[in-house]
């Protein structure tokens, strides 16, 4: 049988430390919103310097309404610190840890 714990979201509109308040998480589902070019959503583990454990290119948004929604199969990707997550030309994320 999988894991067994509460899912929880955040929203974040620039790049930082996503502070999620837990020593790991397990990123489970990604949604952004894509800015006017192209650009990239990346997961680090360990800050700015860490090591990238996922990351996603985005097209741009021409038409005002490019938004995309990815779910991590399995029991997601495990961060044994802190994600921080760096934000190019996408205008906002929420993911979905636990």
């Amino acid at each position: 049988m999988g894991f067994q714990y509460d899912v929880k979201a955040k929203t974040m509109t620039a790049t930082g430390a996503t502070s999620v308040g837990q020593p790991r998480a397990r990123i489970k589902a990604v949604y952004f919103v894509n800015g006017g070019s192209a650009g990239s959503v990346s997961f680090k583990d360990g800050g700015s310097g860490g090591t990238e454990l996922l990351k996603f290119d985005t097209p741009a948004n021409t038409t005002g309404t490019g938004c995309m929604y990815v779910l991590i199969p399995n029991d997601g990707v495990l961060f044994q610190a802190d994600p921080y997550v760096t934000l190019t030309n996408v205008t906002s994320i929420t993911f979905f840890y636990g």
